[in-house]
């Protein structure tokens, strides 16, 4: 990593730790669209959200489930088992490539593990940091209204609670337990009828409410709250997030962190989650190696329908040319490399021989499209396609404006006094998405027609809002940006919008790239 390229980082570390998460207009981003008020959080922990209430609700023990107690149960027994294989086969691939470092739990190795011995133990547990609507993915299932997510963070118990300037007990994983909007309750308490938009109403009504604490927790979850319908019969599938090893500075290597990413579907038949294939997470290794697999991709993906959905950002990949288990290595940079999930798969200069895409097939794709009357938002160039490949992925996405290899490291309510200002909950990429997905839900409470489609995971979409404007999400300081020519028709068609905003210059990484920061003019 250069010296330019570090010092970006380092800063974009402080910008992503210390800013708070306000738009230009000064109100919440995440209003209406996440609940990450710590005081609520802790309540809604101790009450029904609290993972033993949600993973176990048929046990009446009311004590907090340990990390131990929950992977002993028997619908986690894959879970466990797909987790253990996956450290293995890390640690064998780490010793083929790199046998002269070190590997193992602790400070005195070059790539330290996380410790397994943390998700049998009885002193951790996962606590609530997070709950958020993700009603814009309903376009994977209309009946289902989307997704409610409940994020718990793995933290070590008996710690007693922190001051603000203590060290977090906190361990690098979480674990996301996705429920449908949805369930098959056809009416609430009250007898209302729920409907996709009821739900979108309930939630937008929350970024009105001025609570905090229990007297907010008390509100989401009555009847008629936003959370009144988050209940353990919905859950599809539960995901984990885990730091596998973390590898610091030295006189060989830049620090570097992998994170271990995983999907469960719940199988209703078996009453266990089963391992699944990560959405849209391409099997890049085996499309490099099997002729016939790359061919049959390229055809897929190239078919005009297929293409205007990976445009959208609505894509569903089909599962075969997928992957059950990913490591998102962090931090990636801006030029292409082989950390990127999709790195080889378009043609380049240094990339392998035998790419899945050839220039002239994107190029074909991109006219056929336009021959069509198809209306492209973003992949408007071949690096625009292979950027697209990139960040639809969820090592891709995660690689991209994250903390480390998070995009919700969570609320930390166990400080004294916890403040989401000194220790922002969500990355940039988060925050910057709140626009759009609150977007979503006022078509649906509406009534309106939904636009379910995204922007690149650098650059979010504003919906024709000024909210993000001069900030660090679109166009202030320290957003991602692309430095233009000095000829308008010399840049590229996917990225010219990437501007800065007055007083401020795209500074580029690397020569390889024309992608950067925006910073001070001059520096």
């Amino acid at each position: 990593m250069s010296r330019v390229l570090r010092s970006l980082f380092m800063s974009m570390l402080l910008v992503c730790g210390f800013s708070p998460a306000h738009g230009g207009e000064g109100a919440a981003l995440e209003r209406g669209t996440a609940i990450i008020d710590p005081a609520a959080l802790r309540e809604l922990d101790h009450g029904r959200f609290g993972l033993r209430r949600i993973m176990a609700p048929m046990q009446s023990a009311d004590v907090p489930l340990t990390s131990g107690d929950l992977f002993a149960l028997p619908e986690m027994a894959p879970v466990k088992k797909a987790l253990d294989e996956d450290f293995e086969r890390y640690i064998e691939r780490h010793k083929a490539e790199l046998p002269t470092e070190s590997i193992g739990v602790g400070q005195g190795f070059d790539f330290q593990l996380f410790d397994r011995a943390q998700l049998s133990s009885a002193h951790t547990r996962f606590v609530l940091s997070g709950i958020v609507n993700r009603m814009d993915r309903a376009y994977v299932s209309e009946k289902d209204c989307g997704e409610i997510r409940l994020i718990y963070r793995l933290t070590q118990t008996g710690a007693g609670e922190i001051g603000e300037a203590a060290v977090s007990p906190r361990l690098p994983m979480t674990l996301n337990v996705v429920l449908k909007a949805k369930g098959g309750i056809p009416v609430d308490g009250a007898g209302v009828t729920i409907t996709c938009a009821e739900i979108a109403r309930r939630w937008l009504a929350t970024g009105q409410l001025v609570a905090s604490g229990a007297e907010l927790a008390g509100k989401l979850a009555a009847t008629g709250g936003a959370l009144d319908l988050v209940r353990p019969e919905n859950i599809e599938r539960i995901e984990t997030n885990l730091q596998i090893a973390h590898a610091p500075k030295s006189a060989v290597r830049d620090f570097r962190t992998d994170y271990l990413m995983k999907v469960f579907d719940y199988d209703a038949a078996s009453a266990t989650f089963q391992e699944a294939p990560l959405e849209n997470q391409i099997d890049r290794a085996r499309l490099l190696a099997d002729e016939n697999l790359s061919h049959d991709f390229k055809a897929w993906l190239l078919d005009l329908a297929h293409f205007a959905e990976l445009d959208k950002g609505t894509i569903l990949i089909p599962e075969r040319f997928l992957v059950k288990s990913a490591v998102a290595a962090t931090p990636v940079g801006f030029a292409p490399s082989e950390l990127q999930p999709a790195f080889g798969l378009v043609a380049s200069e240094d990339g392998p021989t035998n790419p899945v895409f050839a220039e002239s097939d994107v190029v074909g794709a991109l006219k056929r499209a336009t021959e069509h009357g198809a209306a492209l938002q973003n992949i408007r160039s071949v690096a625009g396609f292979e950027r697209r490949l990139n960040d639809m992925t969820c090592t891709g996405c995660h690689q991209t404006r994250g903390i480390g290899g998070f995009h919700f490291p969570g609320v930390d309510w166990l400080a004294a006094k916890p403040s989401n200002v000194t220790v922002v909950p969500a990355s940039p990429h988060f925050f910057g998405d709140q626009v759009r997905r609150r977007d979503i839900l006022a078509a649906f409470r509406d009534g309106k027609r939904v636009d379910f489609s995204r922007g690149f995971a650098s650059r979010p979409q504003t919906r024709g809002s000024s909210e993000l404007a001069g900030s660090e999400y679109e166009n202030g300081w320290g957003a991602h940006c692309y430095v233009q020519h000095a000829k308008m028709s010399e840049n590229d068609a996917s990225f010219r919008s990437w501007t800065c905003a007055d007083g401020l210059a795209c500074q580029a990484v690397s020569p390889a790239t024309r992608m950067g920061m925006c910073f001070v003019k001059g520096r």
